[in-house]
């Protein structure tokens, strides 16, 4: 009973974030995206010295297919910044965590939009399959996939690999780390990213402290402290010391630790939790970070 009642908490305790197989993942659904007009949780609200016009924001739908699939997933992506630019402006691809959906990030994506100045870098972000309004389930694989098809997108909008950049955070960062260390549409020339976990299996030990594999708790098989190995680009790591959700320790340590490209640089925030590093830092000093990493040669 004991073990019984263990597990259940363990099951409600993971839905925060890393949560893509039927016992975990969250089901959160919306039937029209309202961005600055959203009234629910969100992680931080930014005044008006970081607004976006509407003229900047383009809210649109991709076909995603996986490799298991023998039909495509629409999925919603909304894109920050002059599309007609895409052919010669740095992008960053924004890849969000598991809770909720882009009305929930979009605080974030609006923040990176603000980077070295005003829709100086074009930002696009896409609820994967299953989240806001994207049909399908989350799966693995179709994680991956969504996060292609953008990429795809983005290439045959004129984006080169040397001016994309690719920023995960927290499960965002499995498929920013996959996509980073592999051949897909596009190769980023820079990875970002916040909050790693080490793998879904240190995850479920992490949480459980059972002498348990993590295949008894999930089926994921995500295993970034892994991927980062075949990563060769520069790569920018930022991590809250106080994060309770994912240790900085047993996941981004790693992560980190396991990188060996050309440049890596840390950035361990002192008393910033999971969900709070932007403005633990300061919305600046934060935006400082991440614009300094990308234009670094």
């Amino acid at each position: 009973m004991k073990k019984y009642i263990l597990f259940i908490s363990i099951l409600i305790s993971l839905t925060s974030c890393l949560t893509l197989d039927d016992n975990l993942y969250n089901k959160t659904k919306l039937s029209e995206y309202k961005l600055d007009n959203y009234t629910g949780e969100v992680d931080f609200q930014l005044d008006y010295s970081y607004f976006i016009p509407s003229s900047m924001i383009h809210l649109f739908t991709l076909n995603s297919k996986s490799t298991d699939e023998t039909s495509a997933t629409s999925i919603y992506a909304l894109y920050i910044g002059d599309i007609a630019k895409i052919a010669t402006d740095t992008v960053i691809m924004y890849c969000h965590g598991n809770k909720d959906h882009m009305d929930f990030y979009w605080q974030r994506a609006k923040l990176l939009a603000n980077t070295k100045g005003k829709n100086h870098y074009g930002v696009l972000m896409i609820d994967y399959r299953g989240y806001g309004m994207s049909e399908g389930k989350p799966t693995e694989n179709g994680l991956y996939a969504d996060v292609d098809a953008a990429l795809l997108w983005l290439k045959n909008n004129g984006l080169s690999n040397n001016r994309l950049m690719m920023y995960g955070f927290s499960m965002g960062t499995a498929p920013a780390t996959k996509l980073s260390a592999g051949n897909y549409s596009l190769k980023p020339s820079k990875l970002i990213l916040e909050a790693p976990f080490a793998s879904a299996e240190t995850m479920i030990q992490d949480g459980s402290g059972l002498a348990m594999p993590g295949s008894f708790f999930t089926t994921l098989k995500i295993n970034n402290a892994e991927e980062i190995k075949s990563v060769t680009q520069p790569f920018c790591w930022i991590h809250g010391e106080a994060d309770d959700f994912l240790n900085i320790n047993t996941h981004g340590a790693i992560v980190y630790a396991n990188y060996k490209g050309t440049y890596k640089e840390a950035h361990r925030i002192a008393n910033a939790g999971h969900s709070n590093i932007p403005q633990t830092m300061g919305f600046q000093n934060y935006l400082n970070v991440v614009g300094n990493f990308i234009v670094k040669q």
